[in-house]
């Protein structure tokens, strides 16, 4: 009979320690393999103290930076919600200058001191501003950052370690931190290479508010413009600054949104399939989400903060001899902005809207507004 395996003493020998023996060396294991310890990142401090279409422009240098650095963000609250959608990695400190106030910029004492004092105790390894602002420069240099990159303006290179050359004057923003990215051997796509990915919804946005009244459109031309789409059958949803939502109320727009948040803008962009608004922050945060803008420009030069987007649209208000103003308009009203007629917008903006939402199937409610323009070929209301 044959012996079942489970007892074969060739198969089991046996291993028992016996009286008196000693005891069996352990089995040989491969050598351990040690690892080199890696290097820490570095910590690179970022400062853009400015907009929300600021922060929108700096993005791509801010997600292609935090891959290689550890990225600290001073910027204006709405930072810390921008970032969570956008850049994750960057660890981002609520920093409020008081000469980004447009008026009486220079109480310092209003200066988040207590911030400065904490953060300069982390001595960053590296810190830049593509921003051409010497207060920029300074805070750089009061915050002991040990490598301070800038584009120097006024001798401000007093307070810089590397003085990078600026861009052509009519280049856009978004050049500056190009620029900044070649610096640190960081390589960003050219403006028109940024892929923007497929809008996600079949709405046309219209945002009528800005960060500035002199770059808000008159409320009554987004009006008649919103009445006129929806009268084609497409599906508008109007969203506002809060200060503006009673004008809309009033005008029976009881569907108008006027979103605190980012987080709240960003739900409206997401249902939406085009954007009509201001030049704004809201127009720059719906071209990087990839909805196109059609974006209306008065005061400022839309060479140089055109919404990043490869199908978006920047109409040029009237020409002013003052053009650029910061916003600083030396007229009672802002000509190059109100000299914008519906008529003229019109033919531009429903081609842009065909094509890229192509013809509406059917017609939606209107959402509250009244449907003044229900006969698309009715004239424009002028104001």
């Amino acid at each position: 009979m044959v012996e079942p395996l489970s007892s074969t003493k060739a198969n089991f020998p046996d291993t028992r320690q016996r009286p008196g023996e000693d005891e069996p060396s352990p089995p040989l294991s491969s050598p351990e393999v040690v690892k080199p310890p890696t290097a820490p990142r570095r910590r690179l401090l970022i400062v853009e103290l400015w907009g929300l279409g600021d922060l929108v422009i700096a993005t791509p240098f801010l997600q292609a930076a935090s891959q290689r650095y550890d990225v600290t963000l001073l910027a204006k609250p709405y930072a810390r919600e921008l970032g969570a959608r956008f850049w994750p990695a960057v660890t981002v400190h609520s920093f409020v200058a008081p000469w980004t106030a447009f008026r009486r910029k220079y109480q310092l004492w209003k200066c988040p001191w207590r911030t400065i004092f904490r953060l300069a105790r982390h001595r960053f390894d590296l810190g830049l501003s593509a921003r051409w602002d010497p207060r920029d420069h300074w805070l750089l240099w009061i915050l002991r950052v040990r490598r301070r990159l800038g584009f120097p303006r006024w001798r401000s290179e007093m307070f810089l370690t590397d003085r990078l050359i600026r861009p052509e004057p009519a280049a856009h923003r978004y050049e500056h931190w190009r620029a900044m990215g070649e610096a640190l051997g960081l390589r960003l796509p050219p403006r028109h290479a940024l892929a923007a990915p497929r809008p996600p919804g079949r709405e046309i946005l219209v945002h009528s508010g800005a960060g500035q009244p002199v770059r808000v459109w008159p409320l009554e031309r987004y009006a008649s413009v919103a009445s006129r789409l929806r009268g084609l059958g497409y599906v508008v949803q109007v969203a506002c600054d809060p200060d503006q939502r009673s004008w809309w109320l009033e005008r029976g727009e009881t569907g108008v949104a006027a979103p605190r948040r980012v987080s709240e803008l960003l739900e409206l962009i997401d249902r939406a399939g085009v954007f009509l608004g201001n030049d704004s922050g809201p127009a720059h945060l719906a071209a990087f989400c990839g909805v196109p803008p059609f974006t209306l420009f008065g005061p400022q030069l839309w060479e140089w903060f055109a919404p990043m987007h490869p199908r978006g649209i920047c109409w040029e208000g009237k020409p002013c001899p003052y053009k650029p103003c910061s916003d600083y308009c030396r007229f009672p009203a802002p000509f190059c902005l109100t000299g914008v007629r519906e008529e003229e917008i019109w033919p531009a903006l429903l081609r842009f809207v065909r094509a890229n939402l192509g013809e509406p199937t059917a017609n939606p409610p209107a959402n509250g507004s009244p449907a003044a323009y229900q006969n698309p070929q009715a004239p424009f209301q002028t104001t």
